[in-house]
């Protein structure tokens, strides 16, 4: 992304940056700003301040220290973001018993186009984004996540989109397409197969895939190994030099679901580069917390 003056994703008028303060955020500040320049987007910067009765007792000078070094982080960030030419930059320090569903509601109160977050945090009172607490945001946000590994750069030269047909994998094609065509790079379409005998099914995801980028005039390549999803999906954006997976929130449901719940968190968990989870229909609603991440 840093070699092209212009913005890689289209509709990107307001983005949310979730961050906690750790340096595993240092990847999803680093982009979120770098879209907001790009994409002359308004940013908005939110942490999140745990609230629980347990912590009453760690006294009130303690959680008065980490109010005041999280006001601080805020503070730095948004001087940070007019230094680097943002000047449209909000921050906003939160008070919630739960993290995820304090940035899904902030997402939908501000109508934001993307959310941005890291792919773990610190431990603590601002423990935000933990892995399986990302996982719900993305499977609870009304907008598209990007979540960013603390060394992940987005140039959309190589993009992987994981596809098994759904109208949600659909949707993440359209996307990957997109922004392939605005950065002049090239899209890996992946389907995973249980066994040999899903490969024809896995070879029809993909040819699907092709066919839409060929309309696009993107260039394609297609694999369909046999394997877990998520494994497959993770070994092969390594192998590829993929510098951003782009995902529906769910997929088939079954023994052929591929992108639900927790293959999703595994995908974040594992991959090296940023993961970009997108919307092919209506959002869920519900409440964030365990529950929402199926096994």
């Amino acid at each position: 992304m840093n070699s092209a003056q212009f913005c890689p994703i289209s509709k990107l008028e307001k983005l949310l940056l979730a961050t906690d303060r750790s340096t595993f955020s240092e990847g999803a500040v680093r982009e979120a700003i770098d879209f907001a320049k790009r994409c002359s987007s308004r940013l908005y910067v939110m942490s999140v301040l745990e609230t629980n009765p347990e912590y009453e007792t760690i006294g009130a000078s303690v959680y008065q220290k980490e109010e005041e070094e999280a006001t601080k982080y805020l503070s730095s960030l948004k001087s940070r973001a007019s230094r680097e030419g943002l000047s449209s930059c909000e921050t906003a320090l939160h008070y919630a018993e739960e993290p995820c569903q304090c940035i899904v509601d902030e997402a939908a109160e501000r109508k934001v186009d993307m959310i941005v977050i890291g792919r773990r945090g610190r431990r603590g009172l601002m423990k935000v984004l933990m892995g399986p607490v990302a996982a719900r945001v993305v499977g609870h946000a009304p907008c598209k996540v990007l979540v960013v590994p603390r060394a992940a750069r987005i140039e959309g030269k190589n993009i992987l989109v994981a596809t098994d047909g759904s109208e949600h994998s659909t949707a993440a094609a359209s996307e990957a397409i997109e922004i392939a065509k605005r950065c002049g790079g090239t899209v890996h379409a992946v389907s995973s197969a249980h066994s040999e005998a899903e490969l024809d099914e896995a070879k029809a995801h993909v040819q699907k895939v092709a066919d839409m980028a060929g309309r696009e005039g993107v260039p394609v390549e297609t694999e369909t190994p046999i394997g877990r999803s998520h494994d497959v999906i993770v070994e092969t954006a390594g192998g590829r030099g993929v510098d951003l997976i782009v995902m529906g929130t769910y997929g088939k449901t079954g023994l052929k679901k591929l992108l639900m719940g927790s293959s999703t968190e595994k995908v974040i968990g594992q991959a090296s580069c940023a993961v970009l989870v997108v919307k092919g229909g209506p959002v869920s609603k519900g409440q964030c917390g365990p529950a929402a991440v199926h096994a």
